[in-house]
Order: C-alpha cells, then structure tokens, then sequence
C-alpha cells in the first residue's frame, strides 16, 4: 500500500542526497538563490506586520500572534516548493558531513555564502518596502508596527536571543524535515505551515527574518511623525546598527545553528544513521 509520505529514516536518507547537491551548486547560483530565500522570508516578515499591526485591539494579542505565524509561514513556503537557498533550513546540512557524504569545508562554504545572500536580499526588500511608501497604510500603523518590533528585538538581552534563536530553528528544521517527509504538494505546505506557525506565534527568533524585520524599522527610524506615533521618542536611540548586529543577529544566528545542527541534524543522524554511516 502507497502513502504519500515517507518514514523518518527515508527523511534522513533523502536528507544526505539533498546536502550533496547543495553543496555542489556552484557559487552563482547559490549566491541568487540566497537573495532569493531573503527576499522570500523577507515577504513573510512584511505580511506579518501588515496583517497584525492593528490586530491585537481587536482580537487579543494571541489570536494575532496565530494570524501572524499563519501568513509568515508563506515565506517558508516560497523556499522549499519555490526553491532558494535559506541558511536556516541549510543548518540541516551538519548530516552531510555526519555521514561523509560531504565535506564540513563544503558545509561552511555553502552556508556563509547563503548567509550573505540571505542579508542581501532581505536589504532588497526593506528598500522596495521602503520607497513603496507601504509604510503609511493605516494612517502610519504599519510603519509604527515595524519600528515596535524592530526596537522590541534589539531590547531583548544576548541570553534571549541565543535562546529564542535555538527554538525557532528546532522548529524550522523540522518544519523543512516535514516538507521532505510529503510527497505531494499539499502535504508540503501543512508541514511547512504549522511548525513555522508554532516558533512564530511563541515569540521565537529567526535570524532572516530579522534581517528584514530590524533594517526596515532602521530606515524609518529618521521619520519623527513616525517615531512620536509609536511612542518612542525616548528609545528610538537604542534601535541601532550596532544593537542590530550585537544584541540581536550574532546571538540569534548561533542559537538557530544549535536549534537546526545539533537538537533535528545531530538528533537524527544519532536515531537513524549513526550505525549505518559510522565506518564509512
């Protein structure tokens, strides 16, 4: 009897064939399918703020984190069935060199290369988001909505963002795991769509997505009508580069590389292809 999904350790076995071609694909290539994965997670942070920036008046603050998680969840979508290189789903490559398929040489290429291309497009969108003047609709709500969450995770401590990154990248990874498992497209789509929607709505951090969430509230930053109707005035300062890189992105990246290598990789190579790859 045929079912349209695979067991786990066929996931794991098309795990390591996918690690090898990803770390044969030639660097120009990657590099735009980096952009592209950034521009993609890019979409998903900007409908979120779109959808929710006046929800939660409405609605309670959970049922708009629900929303939220939802519609982010496209972004991921647009990887996976799309086709893009992310650097968070790709932290699943620890399996390549687990088994020898690859080398770790190869694994740390394709992910800092990704990783940049991911910063680059992500800064595309914010600059198309940006002169769309998008900003504005709801009477400045979606541009105070932005720059709310932009200053909200750079105010979080070091320890926070290690913390949140790992949780958002167990459940990215797994939400990639998932995709794979499927074997028609619908199937896909659910497996991708509730894990994201689950890191989201906890709250967790996702280093892509803040290199779309954070630059687009630094943009805006200089825009004072904006800043006095988010009632930021006295902490619009804290909102910085620096912050951005240091109190956010740095501890944000290691925490996903745990989440994603070490608790769904490192997991599962140990499961379901430790014996087997172990003398090879």
């Amino acid at each position: 009897m045929k079912v349209g999904y695979m067991s786990p350790e066929e996931v794991a076995e098309s795990i390591i064939d996918i690690c090898s071609k990803k770390c044969k694909l030639r660097i120009f290539p990657m590099i735009i399918l980096g952009m592209l994965a950034g521009v993609y997670i890019g979409f998903g942070a900007e409908l979120y703020t779109m959808v929710t920036h006046d929800m939660s008046k409405y609605f309670g603050l959970g049922f708009a984190k629900f929303v939220g998680g939802s519609v982010f969840s496209t972004g991921l979508i647009l990887v996976v069935i799309g086709g893009a290189e992310l650097f968070t789903g790709n932290c699943l490559m620890l399996i390549g060199p687990l088994t020898r398929c690859t080398s770790i040489k190869r694994m740390l290429r394709n992910l800092s290369v990704v990783y940049i291309a991911n910063f680059a497009g992500s800064l595309l969108l914010v600059v198309i988001m940006y002169f769309s003047g998008l900003w504005k609709v709801g009477n400045l709500g979606v541009g105070v909505a932005a720059l709310k969450i932009a200053t909200g995770k750079t105010s979080i401590t070091f320890l926070e963002a290690l913390f949140r990154g790992i949780g958002c990248n167990w459940l990215v990874c797994l939400a990639v795991w998932l995709a794979v498992a499927s074997k028609d497209l619908i199937g896909k789509i659910f497996g991708i769509y509730f894990p994201v929607m689950a890191f989201v709505a906890s709250g967790f951090e996702h280093s892509i997505a803040n290199m779309y969430f954070i630059p687009i509230g630094l943009f805006l930053k200089g825009n004072v009508n904006l800043v006095n109707a988010a009632g930021l005035a006295e902490t619009i300062n804290n909102l910085t580069w620096s912050n951005f890189f240091i109190r956010n992105l740095i501890p944000v990246t290691l925490g996903n590389i745990i989440g994603g290598s070490l608790f769904v990789a490192g997991a599962y190579y140990v499961v379901y292809l430790e014996r087997k790859y172990r003398n090879i």
